[in-house]
């Protein structure tokens, strides 16, 4: 689904799969390598989908994925209690999408807007409103 990179070339702010849920690094450490182990890095992400702290320590050899972030544009055609119904504007795939927990960005979709939609493995979530 993504890249494998090993986790100490990592910096905050890029992204990472930790238990299986794309998170964005907000908090990387290294630990110095002792007498009989490797160095280690302490790194702790926020999930794109369910928005919790998520934390990894692990060797930094440690081979780890990078969730590949598709950023897709598309027009809410309809909202279905707390779903919308989009469609994509280069295939024109419609389909229904999870309103965002924030309550401003929820406020502000509205039928025949175009909103920003990232699509992560199945997965897909409302970014924001162009």
């Amino acid at each position: 689904m993504g890249k494998v990179v090993e986790l100490g070339e990592l910096k905050e702010g890029s992204w990472l799969m930790i238990d299986n849920e794309p998170c964005q690094i907000v908090e990387v450490s290294h630990s110095k390598p002792g007498k009989h182990g490797s160095a280690k890095a302490r790194v702790v992400g926020i999930g794109l989908f369910d928005g919790s702290k998520h934390t990894l320590l692990s060797p930094v050899d440690t081979k780890v994925e990078v969730p590949m972030i598709e950023k897709r544009n598309a027009q809410v055609l309809a909202l279905i209690g707390d779903n919308a119904q989009i469609m994509d504007l280069e295939t024109y795939e419609v389909f229904e999408i999870p309103l965002p927990q924030d309550q401003s960005l929820k406020n502000s979709i509205v039928q025949g807007v175009t909103v920003e939609y990232w699509r992560v493995g199945g997965r897909q979530k409302i970014m924001r409103v162009k």
